[in-house]
Formats: C-alpha cells, structure tokens, sequence
C-alpha cells in the first residue's frame, strides 16, 4: 500500500473489503465430457428447424456417458436456441470418468454471432456462480469466439461488495474451453479485454468515502508496478506542480475540496519502438465526486456520482492492457483528477479560469466541471506530448443520454478514419458507438463576453460540451467520447451487471491492439 493510498484511508475512515477475483481461464483440445475435475459441463444449444433446439459440440458424447436425452430435456425445458435461455440439469452422481460432475447447462447461442456468444456466455456465468469449474464448448462454435466467450463470461460474473461479512457470491472459479486447440495468444488477448473491463468497472464502483483523486493515483502508481511487461511509466502532478504549470481548469474544480487534484501520466512503449514510432495520446475524465459545486445537482442526481471518473477508469486499465494486446504505438494516458466540492473555497458561478496554455473559460455552471479538467491535459498534450491522435473519455453530459439511451455512447471527431476506427471497434466489441455532429453553427452557444469560451451554455448540451473541448484539440486528429449515457447500467443486461458501467476500455483496446491503429488517419 503507497503512502497516499495510507493518508488517503485514515482521512476518511474507510477500508475497502477484499473483492472477489474473476474467473481463471484455460484452453484445451480434450473434449469436455473427458475432463476430469470440473463440476459442470456447458453446452451450447442452438435454433433448429420449427423451433427445436439442436445441442452443439459435446453434446452427443456427454449424453451418452451420463446415459441422458439431452435433446429431450432441453424441449421439456422449453429451450428454442435463444440467447439468454439456460437450464441446469443435475447429475447427483456423477459422471463414469469425471465424479465431481453435478450439473450440466444448456445455453442458447442464438445465430452465434460474437454478440451472441458473449451474451450466451454472461448467460453461463450468472448460472454458475459460486461453483468450483466449469468445461464448455461455446467457443468450439466460431474459431474467433474465444474472445466473445471469456469476455461475456469474465463480466457477467463482475460483483462489488462492501458487506461486514463475505459477498454474496462468488464468479466461478475456473473456466475451460474445451473442443479447442491451445492458442495462448488469443486467449491472453481476451483475457486482456475482459480483464480491463472489469478494472475500470471497479475503480468506477469504489465509493467516493474511499475514493479520491489521491487514491486514484496511488492505484495508479501499483498497476503500473505491477506491469509484468516492464513496459509502463509512472509521473504524478500534485496541487502545487499544477498551480505552478498553470492547470487553471484542474485548480479551480477541485479547489473546494477537502482532497486536493492531482493529474496522472501513465506512458506504455511497444515492444519495438523507435523515433518515428507514433504517439496516441488518451485523456480520461477524473472526477472522483460529483455534487456539481455550488450549482449542486439535486439529491437523486447525486447517488451514482461515484462513477464520474469512468472515463479516467477507461484509460487507466486499458494502459494496463496495452502489452497483452501487443498495441504498436506509444500510448500516453493522462487522467486529471479532482472531487467537484460544495465549500466555502468552491469555484464559483463568474469565476474566469485560465487553462493550461492560456485559454480562458467563464464558468457559468460549476456542474460543467468535466471540460475543465479535461480541456487542460488536452492542452497540455497538444503542447508537450506531439500526439499522432488525442481521444477523451468522459461521463460529460446528461444530454447525450437523452439521445442515445443507456447502452450507445456518443462519439464526436474531426476525423473521419479515426470516426471509422472507433466505431468499428465499438461494434466488434459490444461497446456500441453513435457519432454525433460537430455542428459549427453552435460555436457562437459557447461564446463569453468575457472569456475565450463559457463553460455552461444552453442548448444541445452534448455537441456544445464537444465544441468546447475541440479547441483544445487544435489541429490534432481528436475524438471525444460522451459516455455519461452508458456509464450506469440500471440492471444486470448480459455481460453488464447493475452500477457504474466501465464503458469504453473493451472499445479503446480493440482499436489499440489491432495491427495498423492509425491507417488512414490526418490524411
């Protein structure tokens, strides 16, 4: 434990439990009714002609060593094929070669597209919460479905707990794949993904008693002590280094706070990385509590705003990821961080900020706290890092939930291939994207007559609060990533489970780790 994760737990009293650790994984070519050791074996059941179930891979022989009509016991269930349905079987006794059998699942994979595998997998996970191991061959069904089947069943058993005795269950402590041939790479990959999904789904559910700009950074500083790649950087800002550089937006939201703000730098370097080498550089959100300052939100808007640093969560676990993907580039993450206050010291409706560089903003609604913070380390790496790409993430606007709902987050860019690129991984991890317009004709919403811009203008809030940040994108290719319409999940959807989401690492990942993250993009 760091000295600040130390001060950070006697200021507020607070200790956080141990939590429960997602599944271990394994790949294997024995089929599963021939492992020994697992408790439960998984089949996947899929849409037949008329409505009849057909059972996948390790169905028949599984059948005929437990001497049981699986076929039959899934249409007595009630079982189409469709994603989402699972029946449990016991098997009191055992199998022949396997006597720690008890339980078989059939689980509809419906057309057993990715979404589906991975849908069908979070399925598996709720159904085997609590036991020991489970064999399955969900992913036997798409030679690229070891991806969709860790990650679904790696989320769909995420859970938080601060009770005084232990949680209220526990994921499965193992997972085979079974049917499969041994490809370390990708299940490494996968395991990757799911595993920074579930990183920034629990900073993002860490309560704010714990949970403050220092004690972001100290886990910040342990992930990347932790790194075994040896590949990740570490380098802090605190109060007085950002005073000094002039961080003005950073300052002034968390000047009413008892925790004063700090800003986080993570640095990855590929493997083979060289001078010309680029840089993408990713911002997250770092706002630890929101009470929206002296502009305060009303009570029930307040509940969930523990989760107002997800986006800083999102950056912070996928830098943790980034050797396991074996991403190409050099990747700056940079998460300014800071607890929007109600005190007599607060930022005030009127207050003139000067960011850094020496832009200025008039703040006319202190809960537009998010584009402060972020408009200073956008500038500071527009002017320090030489980025190839800038993309912020953030819980920024209640407007883009009105437009999307809560499963699409908004994407704003001033590239069109970087658009592409993002969107495309939106959809090929099942964090799904909606671009929305940079409308020019907004600009003068935004307009002070005192300052360079005005932080809390009226209107189509979601575009004005991207319309502001563009600035401080200069002629960098930028996308700004609005993910307050998906930041909680009111309740348990497949792989997402109830609270603060995690939204956007699996998106930043699965463009990150492709082979060419950058093609096309400022041309």
């Amino acid at each position: 434990m760091t000295k600040a994760s130390r001060g950070s737990q006697r200021a507020t009293g607070a200790s956080l439990p141990s939590q429960v650790s997602p599944p271990e994984f394994a790949l294997t070519a024995v089929p599963a009714h021939a492992l020994i050791g697992v408790d439960v074996v998984a089949l996947p059941v899929l849409p037949g002609e008329d409505g009849q179930p057909l059972l996948g891979p390790g169905s028949a022989e599984l059948g005929e060593d437990l001497d049981l009509d699986l076929v039959a016991l899934a249409e007595a269930g009630g079982l189409t094929g469709a994603v989402g349905e699972s029946l449990l079987v016991p098997v009191p006794f055992g199998a022949p070669e396997n006597a720690d059998l008890r339980a078989v699942v059939l689980v509809g994979v419906g057309a057993q597209t990715a979404t589906d595998l991975r849908r069908a997998a979070a399925t598996l996970a709720r159904t085997v919460r609590d036991r020991d191991a489970v064999a399955t061959t969900l992913a036997a069904l798409d030679p690229d479905g070891v991806e969709a089947v860790v990650v679904g069943l790696m989320l769909g058993s995420f859970a938080f707990h601060w009770r005084s005795g232990a949680p209220e269950h526990l994921p499965v402590r193992r997972v085979v794949l079974a049917g499969l041939p041994d490809d370390t790479a990708a299940l490494a990959r996968a395991v990757a993904i799911g595993g920074a999904a579930w990183r920034a789904r629990m900073l993002a559910t860490v309560p704010s008693n714990l949970k403050n700009p220092e004690w972001l950074a100290a886990r910040a500083e342990e992930m990347v002590a932790a790194d075994p790649s040896a590949r990740l950087t570490y380098r802090l800002w605190d109060v007085d280094q950002l005073r000094a550089e002039g961080f003005g937006g950073i300052i002034g939201v968390g000047q009413g706070s008892a925790t004063p703000p700090v800003m986080i730098r993570v640095d990855y370097e590929p493997e083979k990385s060289g001078k010309r080498t680029p840089t993408v550089v990713l911002v997250g959100k770092g706002i630890t509590f929101d009470s929206g300052g002296l502009s305060i939100k009303p009570g029930p808007s307040m509940v969930s705003m523990k989760r107002d640093m997800t986006g800083g969560a999102v950056v912070l676990s996928t830098m943790a990821a980034l050797a396991a993907m074996d991403c190409p580039v050099r990747v700056i993450g940079l998460v300014p961080a800071a607890e929007n206050a109600v005190s007599g010291s607060a930022m005030r409706p009127g207050d003139v900020l000067r960011h850094y560089g020496g832009r200025t903003t008039e703040v006319t609604n202190t809960d537009a706290e998010g584009r402060l913070v972020l408009a200073d380390a956008m500038a500071y790496a527009v002017d320090q890092l030489d980025p190839a790409v800038l993309v912020d993430v953030a819980t920024l606007t209640g407007s883009v939930k009105v437009a999307l709902g809560q499963q699409v987050g908004g994407l704003f860019a001033n590239d069109e291939a970087l658009a592409e690129h993002l969107l495309a991984a939106g959809l090929e991890s099942g964090e799904p994207l909606w671009r929305l317009p940079l409308y020019a004709g907004y600009e003068e919403k935004i307009a002070s007559k005192v300052a360079d811009a005005d932080n809390g203008a009226s209107g189509a809030l979601a575009i004005l609060a991207a319309l502001f940040l563009q600035h401080f994108a200069a002629d960098v290719p930028w996308a700004h990533l609005d993910i307050a319409s998906v930041g909680d999940v009111p309740d348990d959807y497949y792989e997402w489970t109830e609270g603060p989401s995690g939204f956007g690492a699996r998106i930043l990942l699965t463009w990150l780790g492709s082979r060419d993250p950058l093609a096309g993009i400022g041309s």
